[in-house]
Parts: structure tokens; C-alpha cells; sequence
């Protein structure tokens, strides 16, 4: 096996590892914290979450653009001086945005808990986008050893300081705390892995305003994709709340969140495929999609019978929410488009740079997202079809994306896209209309079907796989 083959497990392992925890702990926190705290302190603690979600969209690209810029490059590589000024610089604005959520808070602002909140928000603002420059920096130049020790850092250390403080006192504001105190040291330790760039003598620093610009110009197009990419699924959600109730929003949420369960791996191999990918010949990158595609899509077509065992727990742990685990049948698919354009599409427009593209696709995307939320939440307003569009719209931009991409690359994918949607399409008939055990034996017997129809690319792909490693 050959360095780098060795290099890609063990970063995949770490990757891996610190999702997996981010995941315990967060399932933890989710069944402990609403059990021990009021309702009234609960809710405040989920507003502070809720703001805390939308705190890294206020660096403005910044960090997006150095990772996409710097990404594929060693670490021993960067200007030092350059990473200096930039991380001081992006700090002495997160000042001032933090500053002026103070202010605002302050002006418009007359409850003393939503005001601490606020406080909060503007400190947790400055940390979190200082921390993530070092973290993207860290993921770029494929150092993920440490960024998997930044995230497990925090994480554990908030879970324990958040069981701690449970059991002496119920005030959220606390809870607040603990998060904050876990993303400080986080920050602490993430500047000392970096802390050639974090530390160096005040004459060192300079304003490189050119730098910044184009880093943010990078950086924003892929900031607002992301933010278009949330609101596809989450326009729908917004209609579902509105038309139904919070119950049922719920409900819907619960199934989206068990279904993205595998996301968890797709993401840990994304991480580490973009620095990879940035440091491989652009005349093997057609040949190392159409490798992984293979490798990627026949395992996660296969993973879709893990509804049937999923939804029998499920009904027995949760009774409660027996009735509409059913529409796990309609979600469930989620997962094969997700999966794909988190590790094979999105990394690879990434790597090519087309940013613009991928703003573009997730654009049309959430218009289409609109259209069908006005359509059947509140026209129709039928939950079944309003649920099911999730998948279409995922679909939709994952095969537009996609063919788009298999331009650029010069390959044909019209076939294994029609091949996906037909199977996706008979996993929701099946799971819909039929019983469990018979709905189980006949998605195999298509699955099996599929399977043999891939049954040269499986093996082609075995085969490149196998010289990749050696090579």
C-alpha cells in the first residue's frame, strides 16, 4: 500500500472518529437537556443555538475563501507572514461585528434574557469565525489529525461541563456558558497547532486589503451556496410548520434527522477529498469521479434496507411517533443524493473552482423549492406531497448538478442518474405500499437486479481502486 493510500485511511479514521463523537454527544445533549431543564429555560437555550447556527455566515466568505484558494497545498508551504496578517485582521473585524450586535442588541432589546443572549452571541461570533480560519486552514493542507482533535475537544468538553452543571443547577444561562467555555479552548488548542501563524512579532503584520477582497470574493459564492443548499429542505420544513403544526414539524424533522444518520460518513470522506483531490493531475480527475462514483453509489443504494430494521426500532423506541415513521419511506432516499453531492459533486466543483455553478444550481433549486412549498402546503395542502417533494428537489439538484459537472469532466453519467432514480423511486413504492418483511425481499431482489446490470463497472472499479493503492 502505497504513502498516500495509508495517509487517506488514517485521516479518514480521525475524520471519521470526532463525527462519530460530535454525534454521541449531541444525541446525549438532545435526550438529557429538555428532561432536566424547564420549558421556559429550554427555549431560551435553543434561541441561543439557533442564533449560534447563523454566527459563521458573518465572516463573509472570508474563511471559505482560504480554504477554496489554499486548499491542496502543504502546510510548511504558506506564507506564514500572510496568514499572520490575515487571521489578525479577520479578528479586529469580528470585533467589530461583534461590537455592533451588541449595540443593536442594546437599542432594540428591553428583555434581559434574550439581551444576555445576544451578549453571548456576540462573543460566541468572535470565536467561532476566528476558529474556523485555522480550522479550514488545518482541513486544506490535509492536516486533519488536528482538526479532528479541535472538534473532539470541544465537544467533549462541552457535554461534560453541560452533565456537571445538570445536576447542581437548572439555569440555561449556564448551559450557555459551558458552550462557550468548550469553543474557547478549542480555539486556544486550534492556535497553538497553528501557532506559526497565530504568533509572530507585531512588525510582521501589515494590511493586505487585496488579499482579503480575494479571499471573500472566493469565499462568498461559496457562502451563499451553502446558505441556498440549507434553505432547499428548508423552505419545505418552514411550509410544513406553518400549514400543520409544531408536532408535525417535528415529527417530519425526526425523520429527516434519522436519515441523514449516514451522512456522518459521507461528510468525514468529504473533508479529506478536497485536499486530495487538489493535489491530483486535473487529467486524472474525470477518472477518479467515475472511480469513486462506482465506489460511493452501489454501497449507498444498498444501505437503503437499513429502513426496514430502522423503522421497526424506531416504532418500538418511540411509539409516540409510530405514525409518521411511515414517511421514512419517502425521505429515507435522501440520503443516496445528499451523499452524492456532499462527496463527489460539491468537492469536485470546489476543486475545479466553479463556485459561481454552484451557487447557480442551488439557486434553482430553492426557487423550485418555493414553487413546490406554495404548491402543496398551501394550495393542495397535502403533508404526503409536500414531504415527498424533499426528495424530488434533492434529486432534481443532485442530477443537475451532475450532468452539468459531467460536461466539464468530459463523461457520461445520463445512464447510472436514470439507473438512481428508478431505484430510489421503487425503494418509496415499495416502502409506502407494502408490508416490511415482503417490502424488504423485493427492494433486494431490485437491488440484486441493479447489481448485475453494474456488474462491469463493479469490477473496473475493484480494479482501479486496487492500483490507485499500490500506485
Amino acid at each position: 500500500m502505497n504513502t498516500k493510500a495509508i495517509t487517506f485511511i488514517k485521516n479518514f479514521s480521525y475524520s471519521l472518529t470526532s463525527q462519530l463523537i460530535s454525534m454521541i454527544i449531541s444525541t446525549i445533549v438532545i435526550l438529557i437537556v429538555p428532561k432536566l431543564i424547564g420549558v421556559e429555560e429550554y427555549g431560551y437555550w435553543q434561541l441561543y443555538l439557533f442564533y449560534a447556527s447563523y454566527v459563521g455566515f458573518l465572516h463573509l466568505g472570508w474563511n471559505d475563501g482560504v480554504y477554496l484558494r489554499y486548499g491542496g497545498k502543504e502546510y510548511k508551504e504558506l506564507d506564514k507572514d500572510l496568514f499572520f496578517s490575515q487571521f489578525w485582521m479577520l479578528v479586529i473585524f469580528q470585533i467589530i461585528v461583534g461590537m455592533g450586535i451588541l449595540v443593536a442588541s442594546t437599542a432594540f432589546t428591553s428583555d434581559i434574557n434574550k439581551l444576555f443572549i445576544f451578549k453571548m452571541i456576540a462573543l460566541c461570533t468572535l470565536i467561532v469565525n476566528v476558529r474556523y480560519m485555522l480550522i479550514y486552514v488545518l482541513q486544506a493542507t490535509n492536516k486533519i489529525k488536528e482538526y479532528a482533535q479541535i472538534t473532539m475537544m470541544e465537544k467533549v468538553l462541552y457535554c461534560c461541563l453541560i452533565l456537571l452543571l445538570l445536576f447542581r443547577t437548572r439555569e440555561y444561562n449556564l448551559l450557555i456558558a459551558a458552550d462557550i467555555i468548550g469553543k474557547v479552548v478549542s480555539l486556544v488548542y486550534a492556535a497553538y497547532c497553528c501557532r506559526d501563524i497565530v504568533f509572530k512579532k507585531i512588525s510582521v503584520f501589515y494590511f493586505d486589503m487585496r488579499e482579503t477582497l480575494e479571499n471573500i470574493s472566493a469565499g462568498i459564492k461559496l457562502m451563499f451556496s451553502n446558505i441556498a443548499s440549507i434553505l432547499i429542505i428548508g423552505i419545505v420544513r418552514f411550509g410544513i410548520e406553518r400549514a400543520w403544526s409544531v408536532s408535525t414539524f417535528g415529527k417530519v424533522s425526526l425523520v429527516i434527522s434519522i436519515s441523514n444518520l449516514i451522512m456522518i460518513f459521507i461528510n468525514a470522506i468529504g473533508i479529506i477529498m478536497f485536499p486530495f483531490l487538489r493535489r491530483t493531475n486535473e487529467e486524472d480527475l474525470p477518472r477518479i469521479y467515475t472511480v469513486s462514483r462506482t465506489f460511493l453509489m452501489v454501497p449507498l443504494l444498498g444501505i437503503l434496507i437499513a429502513f426496514y430494521p430502522l423503522k421497526f426500532i424506531l416504532s418500538v423506541w418511540l411509539p409516540q411517533y409510530a405514525e409518521s415513521l411511515m414517511f421514512m419511506a419517502l425521505i429515507f432516499p435522501m440520503c443516496v443524493y445528499e451523499g452524492k453531492m456532499a462527496l463527489l459533486i460539491n468537492t469536485y466543483l470546489k476543486t475545479l473552482r466553479k463556485e459561481k455553478l454552484m451557487l447557480f444550481i442551488n439557486l434553482v433549486s430553492v426557487v423550485l423549492s418555493i414553487i413546490f412549498t406554495i404548491l402543496f402546503t398551501i394550495v393542495f395542502k397535502n403533508l404526503t406531497l409536500a414531504i415527498v417533494s424533499i426528495v424530488v428537489l434533492l434529486a432534481f439538484r443532485c442530477a443537475f448538478a451532475e450532468i452539468l459537472l459531467s460536461k466539464i469532466l468530459n463523461i457520461s453519467v445520463y445512464k447510472d442518474i436514470l439507473l438512481e432514480i428508478v431505484m430510489s423511486l421503487i425503494f418509496i413504492l415499495i416502502g409506502w405500499f407494502v408490508t416490511s418483511l415482503n417490502g424488504a425481499l423485493i427492494y433486494l431482489a431490485a437491488y440484486g437486479l441493479y447489481v448485475l446490470i453494474k456488474k462491469r463497472d463493479i469490477t473496473i472499479t475493484l480494479k482501479e481502486v486496487k492500483q490507485l493503492v499500490k500506485k
